[in-house]
């Protein structure tokens, strides 16, 4: 009986936890966008810069020449 009793408590418990843990609140949510943003932004910069965009076309044309055959 006791068993059933403590186990009825935990089951209980586990479930309060799972439901506040439920998702993510504003804050984290405005963090998360921010954090992207700025991601998406430096990565913006890096790829159109002269050096990468060289760099992105030499390894296509690599690639390309190695099914091709040139």
């Amino acid at each position: 009986m006791h068993y059933l009793i403590a186990r009825a408590r935990v089951s209980k418990s586990l479930s309060r936890l799972t439901r506040e843990d439920a998702g993510m609140t504003t804050a984290e949510y405005a963090v998360g966008t921010v954090a992207v943003t700025g991601l998406a932004g430096i990565l913006i910069k890096i790829l159109t810069s002269d050096e990468a965009r060289n760099l992105i076309w030499s390894l296509i044309t690599r690639a390309l020449s190695i099914f091709v055959g040139a």
